[in-house]
């Protein structure tokens, strides 16, 4: 009888980051190899478990959140693949998410939608958090602008990185006052969709008005978590089957005798999914918001900036002065982005043609919005839309 390859799998499946790992995981195994998988539903474990050690896995990829599982690992001495990165592990390979990257992302995001009040509301003493809070600083910083970091509470007995973040419920209060403090219209990043849940029931209880005077914006796009969220809550994307899938690819090459990588692999996000709680303006300039607001309304009709002027009622060199003063593009780019947003929606959630896209978008030949789009996003548009369709 054929004996498979024993492999155990320690990734907590309460929220979609996790599930998305097993899928990329599954996936690899539907494609090029079978194991046999130890396998438990729910968070993940304080120290391995004796069916486990009594299992002999000759494999593991996990989410390593204590020391002790990580020691209890080591001792094993089998390949592994460390999907956190949380502790330092000799001798096994290191797969994670890019967090300055994804801080990059949200802080360009908000400058360009004009914000320049800008705020963090993560947690202590869980890592992913405070690196992004940590990159969304500095970034800004280097950009000139400051931002106010709401500082948590002392986790007190919650150890794991998921009850630290179940017990934020109890800051509510504190973020509502301490949002109320703040200058707006303020952008925040929240350090997870969970914080960013919290934060928003905070503006409802302290009267912050979401998107009109805080906008927020949290990270891992749990479509459970972002559309039971009042109102739904914009996120970034990460890539988590595509971790997945190259963790288990690299996973059987280790137990075929391959030499562990010397740096961890890290992945940057995907992109950021815009829904209501970002869907406002950060600039106070009443001419520009009439503007936008006008190409927002009427960028399907193929309006020009000729068009926009008209409407707010100056001419078009005035009109590009004061875009290129206050938000530092011209309206040309303005309606531009306006359009590509809208674009880039579709081809997310739609199995729409490129020249239908292309014709509720504004835009009076396909071939225009491909190679406007391949300028500004760096991708063609069906690259783009492989990104949603086949993740690994």
């Amino acid at each position: 009888m054929l004996k498979l390859p024993r492999v155990a799998l320690l990734i907590q499946s309460n929220l979609e980051y996790g599930r998305g790992l097993l899928r990329g995981i599954g996936s690899y195994l539907q494609t090029h190899e079978s194991w046999s998988v130890f396998y438990r539903v729910g968070m993940l474990p304080e120290s391995l478990s004796p069916e486990l050690r009594k299992w002999r896995p000759q494999g593991i990829i996990g989410q390593f959140e204590t020391r002790q599982v990580l020691r209890q690992v080591r001792h094993l001495r089998i390949p592994t693949v460390n999907l956190f990165g949380l502790h330092e592990f000799r001798n096994n390979s290191c797969f994670g998410v890019d967090h300055a990257a994804i801080s990059r992302m949200v802080a360009d995001y908000f400058l360009e939608l004009g914000y320049r009040n800008f705020a963090y509301c993560g947690f202590q003493k869980v890592f992913y958090s405070q690196r992004r809070g940590e990159a969304f600083v500095d970034y800004l910083a280097r950009k000139g602008y400051s931002v106010e970091v709401f500082a948590s509470p002392e986790s007190g007995a919650n150890t794991g990185v998921f009850e630290i973040e179940a017990a934020g419920q109890f800051d509510i209060p504190r973020i509502g006052r301490w949002l109320q403090a703040m200058p707006k219209p303020l952008a925040l990043m929240a350090g997870t969709d969970n914080r960013a849940r919290q934060v928003l029931e905070a503006c409802r209880l302290f009267d912050c008005r979401v998107p009109e005077e805080v906008a927020v914006l949290g990270v891992g796009n749990d479509e459970v978590l972002c559309n039971l969220s009042d109102p739904p809550l914009t996120s970034v994307a990460l890539r988590p089957e595509k971790i997945g899938y190259e963790a288990a690819a690299l996973l059987g090459r280790l137990m075929k005798g391959e030499s562990c990588p010397s740096e961890p692999t890290l992945h940057g996000p995907l992109c950021i999914v815009p829904r209501q709680s970002t869907n406002s303006l950060g600039m106070t300039d009443p001419l520009l918001r009439e503007t936008i607001r006008f190409f927002q309304e009427h960028f399907t009709d193929g309006v020009s900036v000729a068009d926009a002027a008209r409407h707010v009622g100056v001419s078009r060199s005035t009109l590009q002065r004061r875009f290129v003063e206050i938000l530092g593009r011209s309206p040309r780019d303005e309606l531009v982005r306006v359009q590509l947003d809208r674009v880039q929606e579709l081809l997310r959630g739609t199995t729409l043609s490129i020249n239908k896209i292309s014709e509720q978008t504004g835009f009076d030949y396909a071939e225009s919005l491909i190679r406007l789009f391949k300028r500004k996003i760096g991708k063609t548009p069906t690259e783009y839309r492989s990104q949603f369709v086949d993740v690994l």
